[in-house]
């Protein structure tokens, strides 16, 4: 099965413009596969390869003579040395699209490229499924509460497997072994109970302290985690947004997960039954909506767009604020299938305090139908966009 992403237009835009493209992501998100294909005439380099590893450490010259040009280098921050020998090959030779790195730790592999290569790589980001590839390959039901526990790895997709047997599996086959390679943690069962505490925070103000007290370890130690998940891929921080009106607002940032299938694995979640729970949906909901905005953002390439959230000391929010070069749109995420006068509450409360900024409002909702309305527009959660 072969999904159409997203992210292919953006990259064929700059494969002519830069001399060295970059595509990272989460494991498992279909980068090899994308690269594969889009690329069928480049020579295809894993350093996950231990010979080839080898070969590219201890004598990088050789190795970058016999892949000198149009070669795919994936998990390229194994080899950290090879970047500077691939900066004079490149300044050298003028080629444009002359190698194409990924990989999936983010942290190495931007620490070299800034180091060795700014200025000649255009970077991408590939996430698991966003809404609009599977609506494209017949794969989105009509109904969210599946893929929240299903979650939007392609090889759920094309291999079938239950969710129940990938996460566990992803979760130490990959997670566990990318933290290890960015920090020497001693004791992995107190990192995996921080994992767990982490995902019963999803969607929520990120409170240190208290994750730290809750997890039995020091602040700085949540802080390196936190970090090391970041680099992987697992969670990202949404900031807060506190430019205009007054300094009493909220100033700490919420935490969320890429993919609400690991989300709910880390919850013990195993059934949709279990989602019934008000409180869980809402939660879920929220999580896959906001996700969903960050993995269109960068399947896009819309580097001119920023995604915030807003709260201020009374509990007034907006969930998502999404700052554009012409406008500001805010949004509202209810995972409700009923649309009721008081959800566009935090909408207006926002717009009367705004007035410098154009601002468009809508509503996210756990709904099928459009709706144009005079307060905000109401979106199904599966036509969010950027």
């Amino acid at each position: 099965m072969l999904v159409h992403r997203e992210v292919v237009s953006a990259v064929k835009q700059m494969i002519d413009k830069f001399p060295v493209i970059v595509l990272t992501g989460p494991r498992q998100s279909g980068k090899t596969t994308l690269l594969r294909t889009m690329f069928p005439d480049y020579r295809y380099v894993s350093l996950e390869d231990p010979d080839t590893r080898s070969f590219a450490e201890s004598d990088p010259r050789d190795f970058l003579k016999q892949y000198d040009k149009y070669v795919v280098f994936d998990e390229v921050q194994r080899v950290p040395h090879l970047f500077s020998y691939i900066q004079s090959i490149v300044d050298d030779s003028g080629i444009m699209g002359q190698f194409i790195f990924s990989g999936s730790q983010n942290f190495h592999l931007m620490q070299n490229i800034t180091q060795s290569l700014a200025g000649r790589v255009a970077i991408f980001r590939l996430f698991p499924f966003d809404f609009q590839e599977l609506k494209s390959a017949g794969l989105l039901q009509n109904d969210y509460v599946a893929h929240l526990l299903k979650g939007f790895y392609p090889a759920i997709y094309d291999r079938n497997i239950k969710a129940v047997d990938f996460y566990p599996n992803y979760i130490e086959t990959y997670i566990q072994r990318d933290v290890s390679e960015l920090l020497a943690i001693q004791d992995m069962s107190s990192f995996r109970k921080f994992l767990a505490l982490c995902a019963t925070r999803a969607g929520q103000i990120l409170n240190m302290s208290s994750l730290a007290k809750e997890a039995g370890i020091s602040v700085p130690t949540v802080k390196a985690w936190l970090s090391a998940l970041e680099n992987s891929y697992v969670v990202f921080l949404l900031q807060p947004y506190y430019k205009n009106f007054s300094k009493r607002v909220t100033k700490s940032p919420k935490l969320y997960f890429y993919d609400t299938g690991l989300l709910c694995n880390l919850l013990r979640i195993s059934d949709v039954s279990q989602i019934n729970n008000q409180a869980i949906k809402g939660a879920l909901f929220e999580n896959m909506v906001v996700s969903e905005y960050v993995k269109k953002k960068y399947h896009k390439n819309e580097r001119q767009t920023d995604l915030w959230f807003w709260r201020d000391s009374h509990g007034n929010e907006v969930d998502l604020l999404i700052e554009k070069p012409q406008e500001t749109e805010i949004v509202e995420i209810k995972a409700t299938q009923t649309i009721m006068p008081d959800l566009f509450k935090g909408l207006n409360y926002y717009d009367a305090l705004e007035t410098e900024v154009r601002l468009t409002k809508t509503l996210v909702y756990g709904g099928s139908e459009r709706q144009e309305r005079s307060v905000a527009r109401v979106l199904p959660w599966s036509e969010v966009d950027i």
